[in-house]
């Protein structure tokens, strides 16, 4: 009978592919998070296109991972072909269809809903995670989100603009 090999890790005994394992789950949870990244940040059409900006990060990966990672993740492809993350699509939807008017002030962003739609859209926009968002606060047909810093403001105004399909 083969034993598992052993690793000493803090005066415990783990076996060796429990411990392997955690790494690569690590290394996984990182992955997926550059790929949620790299999809918000870049058109990518293509999983080669992916391999090759993580590849370009440097992270070594292959399109099976990759293939893998999209699965997991649930992104889907847009008609034009780019690949989205499932919270951006639905947060698109709901401010293509419910958002009538979207300012900046400070580092406040505000979001003018039609009535009875604000938490609706609220609830899409915290479940979406977008970086440098504090919070947010919706009435009946307002929300008002709050950003860490004015360019942050500046910056979610602009994405969310572009999430509607006004370019400014």
């Amino acid at each position: 009978m083969i034993k598992p090999r052993t690793a000493y890790m803090h005066n415990r005994l783990y076996c060796i592919c429990c411990y392997m394992k955690g790494i690569s789950m690590k290394k996984r949870s990182m992955r997926q998070g550059l790929i949620r990244s790299i999809i918000r940040t870049k058109r990518i059409k293509t999983q080669k296109d992916l391999v090759d900006a993580l590849n370009a990060d440097g992270h070594k990966c292959t399109q099976a991972t990759i293939s893998r990672d999209i699965s997991e993740l649930g992104l889907r492809k847009l008609p034009e072909g780019i690949y989205v993350l499932p919270e951006d699509l639905h947060l698109q939807r709901m401010m293509c269809d419910l958002v009538v008017d979207l300012n900046y002030v400070n580092n406040m962003v505000i979001i003018k809903a039609q009535a009875g739609t604000a938490p609706g859209v609220a609830a899409a926009l915290d479940d979406a995670d977008l970086e440098g968002i504090l919070g947010s606060v919706s009435g009946d047909d307002t929300i008002m989100v709050i950003a860490s810093s004015n360019k942050l403001a500046e910056e979610l105004h602009y994405k969310l603009a572009a999430f509607r399909g006004v370019t400014e």
